[in-house]
């Protein structure tokens, strides 16, 4: 059984979806963010951070990597084979080094830091930074649609979903790109995301 290091109100969210379109079983291993959290997770993660996965010997942090590990194991349509693997890590590797860096400076300058201690210029420079990325995915999807990759839903979905989650649920404005707003608003209200929000949000 997949075993899911962290809480539901961390990236570990990301690998609750996944393990949920999966259709796999998984035990969520309860570790929280506060002092006692490098001691709590060093021995399946050494950066000392949420969240980790065990699969029986497998090891693994990095929320994308556990992600692409579970969809592998589910296989066809959630991680196809040939080109359309190649093109699953190619939006899987855009959502973490094009999109969550601006997400993370406009939501940590937006909702996540107090409110004394955000930064408006940081937030203006990340809403732009997303913007740009999602004027990007609007051009793909009048393409492709209605996913990623086409008629299938995949783990690239769910990745890139992941990543834009904080945004699309704290008022980021989506309002300029429509067809990348249909896509997520898709994404957000299939069964396994609900199941994955439930324990977030509930």
């Amino acid at each position: 059984m997949l075993k899911i290091h962290g809480i539901a109100r961390s990236r570990a969210f990301r690998c609750i979806w996944a393990a949920e379109e999966a259709g796999l079983p998984y035990e969520v291993i309860p570790v929280g963010f506060g002092p006692g959290l490098k001691d709590a997770i060093s021995a399946v993660n050494p950066n000392g951070k949420i969240p980790a996965m065990t699969d029986g010997d497998l090891v693994l942090f990095e929320s994308l990597a556990i992600n692409l590990h579970i969809a592998a194991k589910a296989g066809a349509p959630l991680m196809p084979a040939g080109d359309d693997a190649s093109r699953v890590l190619q939006w899987t590797f855009w959502a973490a080094t094009e999109v969550e860096p601006s997400a993370g400076m406009w939501a940590y300058n937006t909702y996540l830091k107090p409110a004394d201690q955000r930064d408006p210029a940081v937030a203006k420079a990340g809403a732009e930074g997303v913007a740009a990325r999602l004027a990007v995915l609007e051009g793909h999807l009048a393409k492709t649609g209605p996913w990623l990759l086409g008629a299938n839903y995949t783990i690239a979905d769910c990745n890139l979903a992941a990543v834009l989650y904080g945004a699309w649920s704290n008022g980021f404005d989506f309002g300029p790109f429509p067809k990348a707003k249909a896509w997520l608003d898709a994404c957000v209200s299939r069964p396994a995301a609900l199941a994955a929000r439930k324990q977030r949000e509930g």
